[in-house]
């Protein structure tokens, strides 16, 4: 099977995670996946492949005779999906000589537009993939998950020399929990690569520095009519909070390397209101003034309406893996030379938002982060082209051959 082959057949598993769940994972479907990559995995004779009991599937093919001393390397992606549009099974549609203009998108009334995603005449006359425009495709992560099953194929089939390979992929990454329990002692491998990035093209090595705010407002609610000087208006002091906030910092002004708030959620009547928002910044100086903000625009909310009106919580959620990756630095040069000899110029992008190879990294890990061949993740304009996976699996494969010769 070609990539967006196995990335069709992994579409159709729903496999959505549960920011709202406490389970691990957080949700039963999850494990449907799992069981079906190790199933496929031992069929193509890598023996000890297995999933536990928190859904994680390891396996490992062994070096080649000869490079059992060469540097272990692992390849990582992630089984789950968004909720977002995922509320009924995936529909992947294959568009075969894509002509590079708008496209709709099955019956669904979306339009894969250009003016909104500039890229697509880039994509002319290759296959691209699809959903029907009523979910998500799933291309986030599992045409990860497919190239790297796709390279797994061709070692056990081919005779390319090679040290020992780990493979490893995991659930809730998208809720934040993909690292949660990944046994990296266990996994065995000196350096990492996830896939789970965008173009085929790309290589990534900076991520976000992430923190989690959540803000809740307590009101005092009395009859309007005799409210002067009295009510506190919870829901009002959320939108002043809000409005207290630098300006033009959100994701729709922001590219590269410039951080954001990002409102992800509201809640709230005259008696309490909450706010939910998500700090990004590459720079951690700048994460960490992004935090002393929201602190001085509380503290002047409780001195304006009294104490314990607003009470904000921040949870750092990972930090910037750059800070590891550069001190093994070869793991970007040899994914340079690896997508460079798989047919295009490497890109290398900072990433805006985070992986779970950025946790890894701190964890002992080094995982900088490669491309899948697709774009537009987390809606139903979710796309991916069967060139540009191809060029992902020649890509692992050059970076399996490098490392095999480094001892």
């Amino acid at each position: 099977m070609r990539a967006y082959e196995r990335l069709i057949k992994y579409a159709m598993v729903p496999t959505a995670s549960n920011e709202n769940s406490a389970a691990v994972p957080t949700t039963e479907c999850q494990f449907n996946l799992a069981h079906i990559l190790v199933h496929e995995l031992q069929e193509m004779g890598v023996k000890d492949a297995r999933v536990d009991d928190k859904c994680y599937v390891y396996a490992s093919i062994p070096a080649t005779p000869g490079y059992e001393d060469s540097k272990v390397l692992g390849f990582i992606s992630h089984m789950d999906t968004v909720s977002d549009f995922a509320d009924h099974m995936v529909q992947p549609i294959v568009h075969e000589n894509y002509d590079g203009k708008d496209l709709p998108l099955g019956e669904s009334g979306r339009t894969l537009e250009v003016s909104l995603f500039p890229h697509l005449p880039s994509l002319k006359g290759r296959t691209l993939i699809t959903s029907d425009g009523t979910t998500i495709l799933g291309a986030d992560d599992k045409a990860g998950v497919a190239a790297i099953m796709c390279m797994a194929e061709r070692l056990m089939k081919d005779d390319m020399p090679h040290g020992k390979i780990c493979i490893g992929f995991t659930p809730d990454e998208e809720v934040g929990g993909g690292a949660d329990h990944f046994d990296v002692k266990g996994f065995g491998a000196d350096f990492a690569y996830t896939v789970d990035g965008g173009a085929e093209s790309e290589i990534e090595y900076e991520n976000f520095n992430a923190v989690r705010a959540d803000v809740d407002f307590k009101g005092f609610n009395i009859h309007p009519g005799s409210a002067k000087n009295t009510m506190i208006n919870a829901a009002l002091v959320a939108m002043e909070f809000n409005n207290m906030l630098p300006a033009g910092e959100t994701p729709r002004d922001t590219d590269g390397y410039e951080g954001f708030y990002h409102l992800t959620r509201m809640s709230g009547n005259v008696e309490k209101a909450n706010l939910n928002y998500i700090l990004r910044d590459h720079d951690a100086d700048n994460i960490a003034r992004r935090q002393e903000i929201m602190k001085e625009i509380a503290k002047k909310l409780n001195e304006k309406y009294g104490a314990g009106t607003v009470n904000l919580t921040l949870k750092e959620e990972y930090r910037n893996m750059a800070e590891k990756i550069r001190e093994n630095f070869h793991l970007i040069e040899n994914a340079k030379k690896a997508v460079k000899k798989s047919g295009v110029e490497p890109q290398v992008v900072p990433v805006r938002g985070g992986t779970d190879g950025a946790r890894l990294s701190f964890m002992g890990l080094p995982c900088p982060n490669l491309g899948t061949g697709s774009y537009a993740c987390h809606g139903p304009y979710e796309h991916a082209t069967a060139e540009g996976m191809d060029i992902v699996v020649d890509t692992l494969t050059e970076l399996v051959r490098l490392y095999g010769e480094m001892k």
